[in-house]
């Protein structure tokens, strides 16, 4: 997934609610709709941003799809970007990559 897929759909305020209720909680697609003022469908196009993101999984159990969040890749995407805009970030990332180097192998 591209940090800018990333960034689009963190970019709607529906689909940061929907990350907060499920940084909780797996919910089903009713579950997330039933806190929301919009439609099924509406709330569906949001889920689907998600997850083509890869900020949530789902998972049909029977006649529901659960919906969790994959904080793996929120975080990682977040800190990249981090480092990405932080004046230090080559020095520390110079240090990471020399300190890992310098380990002996197991």
């Amino acid at each position: 997934m591209t940090a800018d897929r990333i960034f689009e759909a963190l970019a709607s305020q529906p689909r940061r609610k929907i990350l907060a209720y499920l940084s909780a909680q797996e919910l089903t697609a009713g579950d997330i709709a039933s806190r929301f003022e919009m439609s099924a469908p509406a709330i569906s196009r949001h889920l689907s941003v998600l997850e083509t993101a890869g900020l949530v999984h789902s998972e049909r159990r029977g006649q529901f799809v659960f919906y969790r969040l994959n904080k793996d890749n929120l975080v990682n995407t977040l800190t990249s970007f981090t480092f990405e805009i932080c004046p230090v970030a080559s020095a520390l990332k110079r240090e990471s990559r020399k300190r890992a180097s310098l380990k002996p192998s197991t």
